[in-house]
């Protein structure tokens, strides 16, 4: 289970991006009996989007009144469509439903926090609660404009749940993926867009074997959506091995924080709960786990935040000074002490979490990805005197 339905997919082109999601798309379909293609969807995002009408529709007075939807929504009636057929409604889901896969191509070829304003903003009112859904209408107005464009009717169980929930919430099965590339025909992205998202770098979560082009080893491991938005007690962890309550996590993100603290990229509290929900969602058997569990959390949620010049980042010239080197030694101290390591220059290798074999066995164990991640960063920064974490 994925603990947030909205992932950036970033790497250079040609790393599989958008194959990524359309095999995820695939592989969820055949598990759940729908047809080849029905639960993916692919948008490709044009450099012109400014507002949030050219992905959810508009409505135009042309030839009368009528509403001019788009590829995004209907998918997203898709998505509903499927609760519905499977037995569930607007505020409940059935075990058997099916994860719908939505690709945003080249995603930040416009402002993101422009045309995507309104998702960013009702993403954070899902709400999962006594397993029952809840989340605000990204749609809430001209109800039967919509309805009429996307040939529905109000008998229509769906609809019907629309208009007397006076509009469309996002669907929980709904997974929002989109493709990044960092060039010079592409925008940057706010921190309100990060902060919202999942960032996976391709070059580090699933990298181009070039010896396995013909014959792989390892294959993506098929992703869900989670049932779970927020953790309220130590008691919904209670049963996580690794995280016994989620003191740990806790701890290690309050060490984080505190080398953070009175900069630009301090963290609050929806990076704590995240942090739970990834423990929750992921539920590490043993310390080993627990702590690929925090190296994918930091490659998702922290390092993606953190970009600036030398005095942003508090970087002189001299070795281990700044943010970077001390999030690094940080991190190595605290995986060092809960794997019990006393060889102080032994490499530390993690569970892959992402990955698995050919045969659906375990992928085995690889680098931390986010020690890696601060080197390339902090090198940038002392050839270039700025860094960020995209490429």
């Amino acid at each position: 289970l994925i603990p947030k339905p909205f992932l950036l997919l970033a790497g250079i082109s040609g790393t599989g991006k958008t194959r990524f999601v359309r095999k995820q798309a695939e592989m969820s379909a055949k598990r759940y009996s729908l047809s080849d293609g029905e639960n993916y969807c692919l948008v490709p995002v044009r450099p012109d989007w400014h507002e949030p009408s050219d992905l959810l529709g508009y409505v135009s007075r042309i030839k009368g009144k009528q509403y001019v939807s788009t590829l995004f929504l209907s998918f997203l009636i898709k998505a509903w469509e499927e609760i519905f057929d499977k037995g569930g409604s607007l505020n409940s889901i059935k075990e058997e439903t099916c994860p719908f896969w939505l690709c945003l191509d080249e995603m930040n070829l416009a402002p993101v926090e422009q045309y995507f304003a309104d998702y960013l903003s009702i993403l954070e009112t899902r709400e999962w609660k006594d397993e029952k859904y809840s989340s605000h209408p990204i749609i809430s107005e001209n109800l039967e404009l919509v309805m009429e464009s996307l040939g529905g009717s109000r008998e229509d169980p769906v609809w019907k749940a629309f208009f007397e929930n006076n509009g469309i919430p996002l669907p929980p099965n709904l997974i929002v993926a989109g493709t990044v590339n960092m060039d010079e025909t592409t925008h940057g992205f706010s921190r309100k867009v990060i902060d919202r998202a999942l960032t996976l770098d391709f070059q580090e979560f699933f990298p181009n074997k070039f010896d396995e082009f013909f014959e792989p080893k390892t294959r993506h491991k098929m992703l869900s959506f989670s049932v779970y938005s927020q953790i309220t007690s130590a008691d919904e962890l209670e049963e996580i091995k690794g995280d016994e309550g989620g003191g740990k996590s806790i701890d290690f993100l309050k060490g984080i924080n505190n080398i953070l603290k009175s900069t630009p990229f301090e963290l609050a509290f929806r990076a704590l709960n995240e942090l739970l929900l990834s423990v929750k969602c992921f539920a590490p058997k043993d310390e080993k786990y627990l702590v690929a569990v925090w190296d994918d959390f930091l490659m998702q949620k922290v390092l993606p935040r953190i970009e600036g010049d030398a005095e942003k980042l508090q970087f002189t010239g001299e070795e281990e000074s700044g943010i970077l080197q001390k999030m690094k030694e940080f991190i190595q101290e605290s995986f060092r002490t809960i794997l019990g390591m006393t060889e102080p220059y032994s490499d530390i290798r993690r569970p892959d979490l992402l990955n698995e074999t050919i045969d659906g066995s375990e992928a085995g164990f690889c680098n931390c990805k986010s020690l890696e991640k601060i080197d390339w960063m902090q090198k940038r920064l002392e050839q270039n005197q700025f860094t960020s974490f995209w490429a």
